[in-house]
C-alpha cells in the first residue's frame, strides 16, 4: 500500500540517519534550532507514530499525550528499536479503520474536542509531520554533525520532489 511504503521510506531514512550519528550528536544543542537537539526532534517525530499505534487499538488518538521519552532522544539503540517497532506496526496495518482524534487547543484548560478521523488519514498526517521535522533535523545536522551526508530527498515532501522534477523536465 502506498501509505505504508511512504511511511516505511521515511522511517528507513531516519534509521539510516541515527545509525550514522555519533552518540553525543543526539544530545548536542543546535543554536540554529534554538538549542533543541536532533534527538528531541527525532523523539517528537517517533512519538506521533507511537500515539497512532496506541490509538489504533483503542480507537482514540491523542498526540498531546505523548510520553516525551528521554531515552528515545538520547540513546541511539533505543531510537533504532523504536523505529523498527513503528515500521513493523505500519506494515501490519493494511486496512483502514475509523478512529477518533482527541485535541485540545485551549492554553489554560484540559478541555478537548473529539474529531472523527481514520487510520489512513492519521498515517498521512504522521508522514507529513515526519517530513517537516526531518527538514528541521537536516538544518541541525549541518551544524551538529556536518560529517553526515543526507540524501537529497531527506526532509523534502514528495510533492516538492515531483515539482522540481517537472520543472527540470520543462527546461530541457
Amino acid at each position: 500500500m502506498q501509505l505504508s511504503s511512504a511511511a516505511g521510506a521515511i522511517l528507513n531514512q531516519l534509521s539510516r540517519l541515527v545509525e550514522q550519528l555519533r552518540d553525543n550528536d543526539l544530545l548536542t544543542p543546535s543554536r540554529t534550532l534554538n538549542n533543541s537537539t536532533i534527538g528531541q526532534h527525532l523523539r517528537h517525530t517517533l512519538e506521533f507514530f507511537i500515539c497512532l499505534e496506541e490509538g489504533y487499538t483503542k480507537g482514540l488518538v491523542n498526540y498531546d499525550k505523548r510520553n516525551h521519552d528521554k531515552l528515545i532522544e538520547t540513546d541511539k539503540f533505543i531510537a533504532l528499536g523504536t523505529i523498527q517497532q513503528i515500521i513493523d506496526f505500519v506494515n501490519q496495518q493494511q486496512q483502514d479503520q475509523p478512529l477518533k482524534l482527541e485535541v485540545g487547543y485551549h492554553p489554560t484548560s484540559d478541555e478537548s474536542v473529539i474529531v472523527e478521523t481514520n487510520y489512513f488519514r492519521e498515517l498521512t498526517y504522521n508522514i507529513e509531520h515526519a517530513v517537516h521535522h526531518m527538514a528541521i533535523m537536516k538544518i541541525g545536522i549541518h551544524e551538529v554533525a556536518p560529517y553526515i551526508t543526507l540524501p537529497a530527498d531527506f526532509g523534502v515532501a514528495v510533492s516538492t520532489l515531483r515539482y522540481h522534477q517537472n520543472q527540470s523536465l520543462a527546461t530541457t
